[in-house]
């Protein structure tokens, strides 16, 4: 068990603000751009693949915790080469918390992009691509601009999930104070060594936090 003197309260959250924001600009990214493409293509297997990025909102986090050591690990299917090459492991570091945090909040910010996406009028879509506009035009001048209200929610969506993720990131990168201990595992870690009074301090900062986010996020649909 980490002693108490290792939970350091800035630390823990200067961490969680690190991880969380960067693994939101990969969510944007990643999340985003497949959000795209399942608003516009149209093929068999769409539900297959909606479905596979649906699954870490329906899993246990350390289920796909457990997924990610199966792939990162120093044994893994991608660690193991990435380990041989260049001696280093994504587990036990702050970057498998960033990769924890990505793959929990990934549905959320596909979904939400694709919900905006779609609830655009198609007609303003075809009138676009009548006059010529190549996709990505259509993309930037007509669907976002339509749209940025829902998938901007999606964003900052993504990043309260990304901040509070506890499950996966405890089974990717551990606890290591001043390291991996982003806040949720630090209240963990308080509540564990029966330091009631921290904890709520930690809770306390964390729901502060969080409840900014999504009077933010209300606040796009108005």
């Amino acid at each position: 068990m980490v002693p108490l003197a290792a939970i350091d309260v800035g630390n823990a959250l200067r961490l969680s603000l690190q991880v969380s924001l960067l693994a939101t600009v990969f969510v944007t990214l990643v999340g985003g751009s497949l959000g795209y493409w399942l608003a516009k293509a149209k093929f068999s297997g769409k539900k297959w693949v909606e479905a596979i990025v649906t699954l870490p909102l329906t899993l246990p986090p350390v289920v796909v915790g457990f997924y990610l050591l199966l792939l990162f690990g120093q044994n893994g299917v991608l660690g193991k080469p990435l380990y041989d090459l260049t001696g280093w492991s994504l587990v036990f570091t702050w970057q498998g918390a960033v990769v924890a945090a990505t793959i929990m909040a990934l549905p959320i910010m596909t979904k939400t992009t694709k919900a905006a996406l779609e609830s655009v009028d198609s007609v303003y879509l075809q009138a676009a691509a009548t006059l010529g506009q190549s996709p990505m035009a259509v993309l930037f001048r007509v669907w976002l601009p339509l749209a940025w209200k829902g998938v901007l929610a999606g964003v900052v969506l993504s990043f309260a999930r990304c901040l509070g993720e506890f499950g996966a990131t405890l089974m990717v990168a551990g606890n290591i104070p001043g390291r991996t201990q982003t806040m949720p595992i630090a209240i963990y870690e308080a509540v564990q060594t029966g330091k009631d009074g921290l904890g709520f301090l930690l809770v306390a900062i964390l729901s502060l936090v969080s409840m900014g986010i999504i009077l933010f996020s209300s606040s796009l649909n108005e």
